[in-house]
């Protein structure tokens, strides 16, 4: 498998939608591909609408630069080496929630977003998807 299935994206989802309902949190969840397609989603009951977007941008995010958004995040702060990265690519989401899915040979093979909590809630249920689906 050198690129998102299905069927990963679906653990990544199934996996993000249990740890959110331990931490007791309603998250918008996206999964993406190699190329950053939304290959799957979930909006779980009573999600907010604005973390949609953010969600995949969290995704796509993480597939562009194959680092967590939280890593991206400290290198964009003021003096930082990717200072003002978040104005490319369309507009990019640099605080946590966003993770790399990669095989247990270290290709990475997508992304997945995840919006609607603490950015440390939305990082861990996120990890939580990128690791049951690599």
């Amino acid at each position: 498998m050198t690129d998102m299935t299905l069927e990963c994206a679906q653990k990544a989802l199934n996996a993000a939608i249990e740890k959110a309902r331990e931490l007791g949190c309603k998250m918008d969840i996206a999964v993406v591909d190699a190329g950053c397609n939304l290959t799957a989603f979930a909006r779980m009951d009573g999600a907010w609408i604005g973390s949609i977007d953010i969600a995949m941008k969290k995704a796509r995010t993480a597939r562009y630069f194959n680092m967590t958004t939280g890593d991206i995040g400290a290198l964009s702060q003021p003096g930082g080496s990717l200072f003002g990265i978040e104005h490319s690519n369309g507009g990019l989401i640099t605080f946590p929630g966003g993770v790399p899915i990669t095989r247990a040979d270290g290709t990475i093979i997508g992304a997945i977003g995840v919006s609607g909590s603490s950015v440390e809630n939305d990082h861990a249920t996120a990890a939580a998807g990128a690791q049951a689906a690599g």
